[in-house]
């Protein structure tokens, strides 16, 4: 149980980074994809935070899910908007 622990928590950081990452480029250039990147990122770290700190075995049937969903979808929203343009 500890490595599971170790690695989500070296995962969380990871997604949290991007979400650092993208969000120095989104103040670079002001634009939307960056930010939405960023926050979907955000969003992806805190999911992953939940399911080590929850303990819940399966994920598909948590609401932590729901998160996951979110944070693609905002991406799938931002890179459409960005390629109309």
């Amino acid at each position: 149980m500890t490595m599971f622990a170790f690695l989500s928590g070296a995962v969380t950081m990871g997604f949290c980074m991007a979400g650092l990452f993208f969000l120095s480029f989104w103040r670079r250039t002001r634009d939307g994809l960056f930010l939405a990147f960023a926050f979907a990122f955000w969003l992806l770290g805190t999911a992953q935070a939940l399911l080590a700190l929850a303990d819940i075995p399966v994920d598909e049937r948590s609401g932590v899910y729901l998160l996951r969903l979110a944070a693609f979808i905002i991406i799938l929203i931002a890179i459409s908007r960005k390629n109309r343009a």
